[in-house]
């Protein structure tokens, strides 16, 4: 739930919320369904593998260092997010051709790496709310960063004698995009909500272990009065 919270609405519909403000003067825009739904995929798999890397000690045996994890963990989602992103760019169909100039690629492949590796670090290092809500608010603006540094080194080439673009239009592709959104987002926060706190489950085990010392004195008193 993490992975699609992340990956599908933090990352792919927000580059899509984006893109509805990209325009080109001179040529319909349309959207092609097959790259759009590989780079939602794409966002949530590598979320879900750099979450799971970045806490691999608790389902690991093995002592993994946590600069590695974090690290190897970093870049991942990091690059989770360029991938995400230029694969939905890819999915852009206009009467014409799209470029994108190699140094601004680079830069947003970087901000992307970098940031996500700081979330991560950020997120892991306390359970304190503020620290968390920094973390998000990083991730969040990497996102950002990432996404309008690669959409500035897009450079478009039309062609008049092109036929018009078939496929999607971006609302299209959002309507049904902020419905699952909701839904995906509605039931973490409802598990949060739910799941019992630490302090819930130190209580628990309290009561646990008050409600076995209470049976156990019980059964030391019923031996004599049975044998008698």
């Amino acid at each position: 739930m993490a992975a699609l919270s992340i990956g599908g609405v933090g990352i792919w519909l927000m580059h899509f919320i984006g893109m509805m403000g990209f325009a080109v003067p001179g040529s319909a825009i349309r959207y092609d369904l097959a790259p759009t739904v590989f780079s939602v995929v794409l966002a949530v798999a590598a979320t879900l593998l750099g979450l799971w890397i970045a806490d691999v000690q608790s389902v690991s045996t093995r002592s993994v260092p946590e600069w590695l994890r974090l690290g190897v963990g970093g870049v991942l989602m990091g690059v989770a997010v360029s991938l995400m992103h230029y694969s939905g760019m890819s999915a852009i169909r206009i009467q014409g051709t799209i470029e994108h100039e190699i140094g601004y690629v680079v830069g947003s492949v970087a901000i992307g790496i970098v940031a996500s590796t700081v979330a991560l670090a950020l997120a892991r290092r306390t359970r304190r709310t503020v620290v968390r809500v920094g973390a998000a608010l990083v991730m969040g603006c990497a996102v950002v960063a990432l996404h309008y540094t690669g959409m500035a080194g897009v450079r478009v080439t039309l062609d008049p004698t092109a036929l018009p673009p078939a496929g999607m239009t971006v609302m299209s592709l959002l309507f049904p995009a902020f419905v699952l959104g909701i839904i995906v987002l509605a039931v973490p926060i409802t598990a949060l909500l739910l799941a019992p706190g630490r302090d819930d489950t130190v209580r628990d085990e309290q009561l646990e272990q008050w409600a076995s010392e209470v049976e156990r004195q019980a059964a030391r008193e019923a031996v004599p009065n049975s044998r008698w």
